[in-house]
């Protein structure tokens, strides 16, 4: 006796749009919350600019930093203990001009963080005008 009757067996179907659509939101999480740094690939030999020299500048108080992280604001060497003592000093050579420009006269080899010494000493004695002096590139 055949209870079935004589329809063909049907092979399972399997569904692929759900599994798609989970490897999509895993893709986009994975694309969202990745970094990408490219900091070792960097070759970088800095300072070089061209730039037109300004016409009409207010008092300028220049300090320089050598490859081995010392400095000089106006010609005056000064050793750098803390940020606070730089700032006074940029305060006292400041005198009462109204805004003057801080310009940093790094060494192309000079630490990044004697750079922000000074940036963090002008704005602590209230210099918020802040340039770098740079060389035109030999041609």
């Amino acid at each position: 006796m055949n209870l079935r009757g004589t329809r063909g067996r049907e092979d399972p179907e399997i569904n692929f749009i759900p599994l798609i659509d989970v490897l999509l939101v895993i893709l986009i999480f994975l694309m969202v919350t990745t970094t990408y740094q490219r900091v070792a690939e960097l070759q970088i030999t800095l300072p070089e600019a061209e730039a037109d020299a300004a016409k009409q500048r207010p008092k300028e108080i220049n300090v320089g930093i050598d490859a081995q992280g010392r400095y000089v604001i106006d010609k005056t060497v000064f050793t750098f203990t803390t940020a606070e003592a730089l700032a006074d000093m940029l305060r006292r050579t400041a005198g009462d001009a109204k805004e003057p420009v801080v310009i940093i006269n790094a060494d192309a080899n000079a630490t990044h963080q004697s750079v922000i010494h000074v940036m963090e000493a002008a704005r602590q004695a209230g210099l918020v005008r802040i340039t770098f002096a740079t060389q035109t590139p030999a041609k």
